[in-house]
């Protein structure tokens, strides 16, 4: 399968949150990562928000304002930096490299964040990688304490079209050859969209080893958001968790929410849609409209 081919057929897919409308990822989105912001009593935790695959922090140019206007203090990064992919050289195209490195970055800024507001755990709203990405994060970089619980660092995770359970790339997962062929495919695969593209084909090595103890950590509070019309996540209730001991697990569809909500996969966090299951899973008294005409 040549690179063109490879390319051809992720190319029928968005970018995981890119949109030529938003910035280079350089500079926060209006209303994120003020590091003077002290959470308040109505909001007592930070949210954090992580983007998905090629885009960067102004995946949430939408949604961080929002979030601010409720008064929450809120955070952004574009992590995982890597030019030795093709779509990973490209100019604020972010989420390329190997998932478990870009999961110590946030590890890293999720431990900034609490040091700068004082807090414990902070809330993270992620976007398709950042969905398993904020898991890794979780299971094997520090960010939950299967023994106790309490000392988790984060306290709700909510996930937009997260790649949780691996995508079959509009076919590529599937078309893929077995055995030792397969591996030859794999790197070019890597060279052209970047490590962390390949990483979320269904039955990566990646997600076999994220899932294997089960979907979620004690303690955590999880919101998982999906759209029927995610071409993206295949099928798109792949994302779905399921909740093991000690956690609680929210599945949503937005169109059961929102019937004409067609806000394709890369489209998502700007979604009003989305923005108030968001909001509603951070605040259950908050009072919006679930779905605008």
């Amino acid at each position: 399968m040549s690179a063109l081919l490879i390319g051809t057929v992720f190319g029928a897919i968005p970018a995981a949150s890119a949109d030529d409308s938003y910035g280079d990822g350089s500079t926060p989105p209006a209303g994120a990562n003020d590091w003077e912001c002290r959470p308040s009593a109505a909001h007592p935790e930070p949210v954090v928000l992580i983007h998905g695959t090629w885009g960067n922090q102004n995946s949430w140019d939408v949604l961080a304002p929002q979030l601010k206007a409720q008064g929450y203090c809120v955070f952004s990064l574009s992590y995982g930096r890597a030019a030795s992919s093709v779509r990973g050289a490209e100019p604020g195209v972010y989420g390329t490299a190997d998932i478990r490195s870009s999961a110590k970055e946030v590890a890293r800024f999720v431990d900034q964040v609490r040091e700068a507001t004082g807090t414990p755990r902070v809330d993270i709203v992620a976007h398709s990688q950042g969905g398993p990405l904020v898991r890794q994060f979780l299971r094997f970089e520090g960010g939950a304490n299967r023994r106790d619980p309490a000392d988790n660092k984060v306290d709700h995770l909510i996930t937009i079209a997260a790649t949780n359970h691996g995508t079959t790339a509009e076919g590529l997962g599937f078309l893929l050859p077995t055995g030792s062929a397969q591996a030859p495919i794999l790197g070019l695969v890597a060279k052209y969209l970047g490590t962390a593209a390949l990483q979320q084909l269904i039955d990566s090595e990646f997600l076999r080893s994220l899932n294997a103890a089960g979907d979620t950590e004690p303690g955590i509070e999880y919101t998982v958001i999906a759209s029927r019309v995610d071409r993206v996540v295949t099928p798109p209730e792949a994302t779905f968790l399921a909740a093991g001991f000690g956690a609680t697990v929210d599945n949503v569809w937005v169109q059961d929410l929102c019937a004409d909500d067609d806000f394709d996969h890369g489209a998502l966090p700007a979604s009003p849609t989305v923005g108030y299951v968001v909001q509603k899973a951070l605040d259950p008294s908050y009072i919006g409209q679930s779905c605008h005409s």
